[in-house]
């Protein structure tokens, strides 16, 4: 049975995934919001590193994606 260790490492590399897929450098902001989804896949039963790994590319597509609680243009006006 894999370890928490394990778990946490095998999310860690889900996320590092999803960076080299869409070519961009980590930051705090984006890193936040996928580790927070990798872990929600997680607790619903998603276990395997390809199957968070996917869902995380496809829930997020690019950069702007991860940014759940930018400010729209209308709420800046």
């Amino acid at each position: 049975m894999p370890t928490h260790d394990e778990h946490f490492r095998m999310l860690s590399e889900a996320v590092q995934a999803w960076y080299r897929y869409y070519e961009v450098e980590p930051d705090d902001q984006a890193s936040q919001t996928l580790c927070s989804a990798a872990i929600e896949f997680f607790n619903e039963g998603v276990t395997s590193l390809e199957d968070v790994t996917t869902l995380l590319i496809g829930t997020y597509v690019g950069r702007w994606a991860t940014r759940v609680n930018a400010p729209t243009s209308a709420a800046v006006h």
